[in-house]
């Protein structure tokens, strides 16, 4: 298996398991109280839009050629480290 192939199947792994943890989220949140229970929702779909984004880049590097998928590299990486940062955040904070 190429290095971009292994790649993509890491990232496609890591956006797995971060809806996972969105998902569960979102089930915290509709047992909150109505005030956290909007606060949670618009944090969730802050999460949700950082995860599209990042699904793109994914798309974005799957259509690449394997010469230049390392030029996507460093914007993939940077769209990933924000959405785990986001949800450690979020995750940390509907505790």
């Amino acid at each position: 298996m190429s290095m971009k192939k292994e790649y993509e199947k890491k990232l496609e792994a890591k956006l797995d398991e971060w809806s996972a943890q969105i998902d569960k989220l979102k089930a915290q949140a509709e047992s909150e109280k109505a005030d956290k229970k909007i606060e949670y929702h618009e944090q969730i779909d802050k999460l949700k839009s950082m995860q599209a984004t990042a699904n793109d880049k994914l798309t974005e590097l799957k259509n690449s050629s394997d010469n230049a998928w390392e030029d996507l590299k460093s914007g993939i990486e940077n769209a990933w480290d924000s959405l785990g940062d986001a949800i450690k955040s979020a995750s940390s904070r509907f505790k």
